[in-house]
């Protein structure tokens, strides 16, 4: 993708990497084709009729041929080409079954195809649930809330959250209404702002974990979203009285924000060309440039966030202004791999003294899967592969590519099978295990291409469709111990690690792969699979430091964290990269930023940060 493509305001995603999934769409009705390839003249006319009666002699069906005219023209040659092409798929079938990727929200509506075994929740235990619920909202209405409010808390909560919680919630929802009313209409990011410095002036004042809580459900709401309830609003006189200071001061500063243009240049985050980032090895440095990191973001506890680099315009822009407004890094991993692996990085790390991990892993497919060699055809050009995704390609597939190659025998398939063949091996990453045959990735090649150890995601209860899945959201190992090297020196008898969106542990292995010793490390992940895999292998690799696990970011407050720092002293390195489900340039229907159900999360690693270093600094 070249510079002008990333400045564009609509870019198209069919890169090597970010890749789309949509199913080969169907040709259009026979009449449509028919009306596409109305001539313009009589003399167009005759030569059209003529180069369509004469393949229609041949044995090919007339739609086929209107098709291949239509695309190809009045060029014999091509037509017959794209005619043979066409042949060699018509009885192939035209839908594929694929595993769904989260980051490719528009297959959703066929997980039901894709997984027939899992069943849908039972009579019985909906009308349990539905019971449950009446008497939660029951209570909360007897409390003085109105029913609307109460359900909106139970839907966004869930269920099981305890009613004191969800009378937090409640507040928290009243409060975020009635100040963005106040704040009118202004722009999103100035609301943004605004919103900011109401929460950061209550995180100041905070006296109790119900504060805490109360603040991150304000948080959150204020940035992805809340009910329009328009009930009273219920707070201590204490809140009260900071709220309508910090109002007060708002409406000072209204005129002045609605007058000033946003700048809109400022919101491009230009991606390099290669992607290597501040330098990456066996590369000619990047042009020097000035890095700054404010006074506020250096030193400990250092801290290291990961995306998808090819994210909505004006994502990392956005991004980069919560974290200190620190340049991105960005680096493809076919760098330090034989795949690719576009990523973002934003951090307050060292760039200078940077090492690589050894051995170093194989660059190249043959290199790294040398099974293949002796069956891969000359025609197919391919050195590396494509960004590991979450998905494979189906046997339905591989079947279909595999009798299009035979049926040119000895000689090279024609261009168009060639050209369908090696895009559909991009894609989904398929390899040659024999002769005219393609497969998909095994998992442990997944695991080995991706730097974890063999076996790390298998075993335990996990299946396949899971190794896929959690190897497909993790970091590329090689290429995050490349950034984290610095840290060796640095902390020679250990380290204290924050993993917030831990997954399978890939910053755990690269800190270990190091050799830096992991004192302590707080996982935060939610996916009980990627749990199980990260204390397999710290009990497997016989780490002594402490492993201390919790489930969702959005319940780890103040009071969690200052219980972890008075055990151990704080942390060293907050690590963690939010979901990128809205952010992928596969998903279609919900690639709608950070203001996304999942990808807003990244304002979860915010706080956090917010909040350690703030504590931090206190102790």
């Amino acid at each position: 993708m070249d510079s002008s493509s990333i400045e564009s305001n609509s870019i198209e995603w069919n890169t090597e990497d970010e890749l789309d999934v949509d199913n080969i769409s169907s040709s259009s009705s026979h009449q449509d084709q028919i009306a596409d390839f109305a001539p313009s003249s009589s003399s167009c006319n005759c030569r059209g009729s003529n180069t369509i009666h004469q393949f229609l002699q041949m044995g090919f069906s007339k739609e086929m041929v209107i098709k291949a005219v239509k695309e190809n023209g009045q060029n014999e040659g091509a037509v017959l080409d794209a005619l043979l092409t066409y042949k060699t798929f018509e009885e192939s079938p035209e839908d594929e079954q694929v595993l769904v990727d989260p980051c490719h929200a528009e297959l959703a509506s066929n997980v039901l195809d894709v997984y027939p075994d899992e069943e849908i929740c039972e009579n019985e235990e909906f009308k349990n649930l539905s019971t449950e619920k009446d008497r939660t909202v029951s209570l909360l209405v007897e409390m003085g809330y109105q029913a609307e409010e109460a359900l909106a808390a139970i839907d966004r909560c869930s269920l099981d959250t305890p009613i004191a919680e969800l009378v937090e919630f409640i507040s928290a929802a009243q409060f975020a209404y009635h100040t963005d009313a106040q704040l009118g209409e202004l722009s999103y990011d100035n609301k943004i702002h605004q919103h900011q410095k109401v929460c950061v002036l209550f995180l100041s004042e905070l006296t109790c974990s119900s504060d805490l809580r109360f603040l991150n459900q304000l948080y959150t709401m204020f940035l992805v979203g809340f009910p329009k309830l328009n009930g009273p609003v219920y707070m201590s006189k204490k809140k009260r009285k900071y709220y309508d200071n910090e109002m007060q001061k708002l409406q000072k500063q209204r005129k002045y924000l609605e007058k000033q243009p946003m700048d809109h240049d400022n919101e491009i985050v230009h991606l390099p060309n290669p992607m290597v980032g501040f330098g990456v090895p066996n590369q000619p440095s990047p042009v020097l440039f000035q890095r700054r990191i404010p006074d506020e973001a250096e030193g400990r506890p250092y801290f290291y966030f990961e995306n998808v680099a090819l994210a909505p315009k004006g994502v990392w822009h956005t991004m980069s202004r919560f974290l200190y407004y620190i340049d991105p890094e960005f680096v493809d991993s076919k760098f330090f791999c034989a795949a690719a692996r576009k990523r973002g990085y934003i951090h307050n790390l060292p760039i200078e003294n940077r090492s690589q991990l050894l051995p170093t892993p194989p660059s190249t497919i043959h290199e790294a899967l040398p099974h293949t060699k002796q069956y891969w055809p000359s025609w197919d050009k391919r050195m590396q592969l494509n960004c590991i995704l979450t998905c494979i390609g189906s046997a339905k597939l591989t079947d279909r590519i595999k009798k299009a190659v035979e049926k040119s025998g000895d000689d090279e398939p024609l261009p168009g099978v060639k050209k369908y063949v090696i895009q559909q091996c991009k894609k989904w990453n398929l390899i040659w295990v024999g002769k005219n045959k393609v497969a998909p990735l095994e998992p442990h090649e997944m695991e080995m291409l991706m730097g974890f150890p063999p076996n790390h995601t298998r075993g335990g209860g996990i299946s396949r469709t899971e190794q896929y899945t959690v190897l497909g959201n993790a970091f590329q190992v090689d290429t995050v111990a490349y950034h984290l090297s610095v840290l060796k020196s640095m902390f020679p008898d250990g380290i204290s690690v924050l993993s917030l969106f831990s997954g399978i542990g890939g910053a755990e292995v690269a800190l270990h792969r190091l050799g830096i010793p992991l004192r302590n490390v707080v996982s935060v992940e939610i996916s009980e699979t990627c749990r199980k895999i990260l204390k397999s292998w710290w009990d497997e690799t016989n780490q002594q430091g402490k492993l201390i696990h919790f489930h969702d970011i959005r319940m780890l407050t103040a009071h969690e964290l200052e219980k972890c720092m008075s055990t151990f002293g704080g942390f060293d390195l907050i690590i963690g990269g939010s979901p990128c489900n809205n952010l992928a340039g596969g998903n279609r229907s919900t690639r709608n930023g950070l203001e996304g159900s999942k990808s807003c999360l990244f304002f979860e690693y915010y706080r956090i940060i917010e909040l350690v270093r703030s504590m931090m600094r206190h102790r």
